[in-house]
């Protein structure tokens, strides 16, 4: 009787587990259903056109169709909540750096930047680029700073806002060439430009992709970028730290970020989906048409930096005298 027992628990167990395999089979690996990514600005700006740009690829190396979902609000911060909200196992989230500094601009802040998200992956950098109307004076950045010096407050610079990139690249140029330069801070980089090129204000930190146009018709001149590298989309044209501010750094890049209970199997599916986006020349044509520069870097590259750029930035803000609203 016990060996037949044992006989008939044996074939059970078995039956079970021949029930239960072709099940475990057919679970489907992540993404099990079409990935979401909230881009926490409007649409039409260098931020949404590049994910847009870049879905289609991660969509194919995914299986599964890529949705992205604008949610402006707050200089990001409603978006990159909405994110973090969601919840769903299938929500990613386009930032760039200013998620970092979030902190530093918002009191009532109700997530961290860094232990509430992983990084995924670098999709791309947009340079600024120091910016004058085609009638100033000034042909070199090193004639400006030279004048701002002569002349503390009265030159004048535009930004798309308070605690924008615009504003916050053009603030850590001024303390660190020591100049003082009047902030003029606008709803947006579109009236500020407008500005600029009718001779309105002084000088600005505009993005390559919006300068660009203005430089090339000659409406504006380019007399440096704001970035750690020449840009190839700005041939020619010096860096900060090559026109007289040897210390100034900055890479502002664009990324995704996932909310910190994805599972590191599926981060990795999409840092290895965006990696092998750069293989595809249809996209880096979407890339180059954009006036945006791909930054390629592994997973733990761009995490190192994602955590380095919130140390630098926690100790900018404060220095630069720039309060959270």
């Amino acid at each position: 009787m016990n060996l037949l027992r044992r006989v008939v628990l044996v074939l059970a167990a078995c039956a079970l587990g021949a029930l239960a395999g072709p099940a475990l089979a057919q679970d489907p690996p992540w993404p099990g259903k079409p990935v979401k990514i909230v881009v926490p600005f409007p649409p039409g700006g260098a931020i949404d056109a590049m994910i847009r740009a870049l879905a289609p690829s991660l969509g194919e190396s995914l299986g599964q169709p890529v949705v992205i979902e604008n949610k402006p609000g707050a200089g990001g911060v409603l978006g990159t909540e909405a994110a973090l909200r969601a919840n769903d196992g299938h929500t990613l989230l386009m930032t760039a750096m200013g998620h970092t500094i979030y902190p530093e601009l918002y009191a009532d802040l109700k997530f961290d930047p860094i232990a509430d998200f992983k990084p995924i992956a670098p999709v791309g950098v947009v340079p600024n680029v120091v910016v004058v109307p085609a009638g100033s004076p000034f042909d070199t950045l090193e004639a400006l700073i030279a004048y701002a010096r002569r002349n503390p407050g009265k030159l004048t610079y535009g930004s798309a806002g308070h605690g924008t990139s615009l504003h916050l690249t053009a603030a850590l140029f001024m303390q660190q060439a020591g100049i003082e330069v009047q902030h003029i801070p606008y709803k947006g980089s579109a009236p500020a430009v407008t500005d600029l090129v009718a001779g309105r204000i002084d000088m600005m930190f505009d993005s390559s992709t919006s300068a660009g146009p203005f430089i090339a018709a000659k409406k504006l001149k380019a007399l440096a970028v704001a970035a750690t590298d020449p840009s190839p989309l700005l041939p020619g044209v010096k860096t900060i730290a090559q026109s007289g501010v040897p210390g100034y750094r900055m890479k502002w890049w664009y990324g995704l970020l996932a909310p910190k209970g994805l599972d590191d199997q599926a981060v990795d599916r999409v840092a290895q989906a965006v990696s092998a986006a750069w293989s595809q020349p249809d996209v880096l044509e979407r890339f180059a048409a954009l006036g945006v520069e791909p930054l390629k870097m592994t997973r733990e590259a761009f995490t190192a930096m994602v955590i380095q750029d919130r140390q630098a930035w926690k100790a900018r803000i404060p220095a630069l005298g720039i309060k959270p609203n």
